[in-house]
């Protein structure tokens, strides 16, 4: 795993916690993200939920009280997992439980959530959690959308990407996170383009050619409101 450091500023921590580890590491060490822990801006962690599980069988899951369809992800191993992942040294730090009935994740969330220290998100599957863990352990509940998956694992790597692109540095430039979309509400990137100039009668706007760097501006700000 890797991290990063800046002067006076501290290393931002992502840890999630799963049952499938594997899963994590490759996206996480790739493009951008692995730059930045190269770097010691961030460092991302994986964590086997199963290594807080009591029995024998590192069984993390059981029946629901009442009845039902499924399994449901035991509130015991993952209260201790949290417990012994947040970092003591760590002064902000939040406990994400991805779940389809969480509040929308937006661009709002990943500037704020990247502000703190560590984050650690509870990797939810089967058929759900014990609700104790989002009423105890977790600080919010969070989606990215109204659907079910499979798990947790990918609604986690995706804020944990919106997130740690707020971090300073990690996109090399202050530039790179002006008028992206989203970046103000309602509003979406404007269209870009590059060479070659003509293809297939597929031409580029002619504005975008004049050098008038204020007729630019104003086409763009017209189409990223559009």
């Amino acid at each position: 795993m890797v991290g990063f450091y800046m002067s006076k500023q501290k290393k931002r921590e992502f840890d999630l916690v799963t049952i499938f580890p594997e899963t994590i590491a490759p996206y996480a060490q790739a493009s951008i993200l692995g730059r930045a822990q190269k770097k010691k801006l961030i460092e991302i962690r994986a964590h086997d939920l199963r290594d807080w599980a009591t029995d024998k069988h590192h069984k993390v899951d059981d029946t629901p009280y009442g009845g039902g369809a499924g399994m449901l992800m035991k509130v015991d191993p993952i209260e201790k997992a949290v417990k012994k992942i947040r970092a003591k040294r760590a002064k902000k730090i939040r406990v994400i439980l991805t779940a389809a009935s969480g509040k929308l994740f937006t661009q709002k969330d990943a500037r704020r959530l990247a502000k703190y220290d560590q984050v650690i998100f509870i990797c939810g599957r089967y058929e759900g959690i014990d609700h104790r863990v989002e009423e105890h352990v977790a600080n919010e509940s969070l989606s990215i959308g109204p659907y079910v998956l499979t798990g947790g694992e990918l609604p986690a790597l995706v804020m944990l990407d919106a997130i740690a692109r707020m971090v300073p540095g990690v996109l090399g430039s202050k530039e790179s996170l002006q008028s992206e979309s989203h970046d103000a509400e309602g509003v979406l990137e404007y269209p870009q383009y590059t060479k070659p100039e003509v293809y297939k009668k597929w031409k580029v706007p002619e504005v975008l050619l004049s050098g008038d760097h204020k007729k630019i501006k104003a086409w763009r700000d017209d189409h990223a409101r559009k």
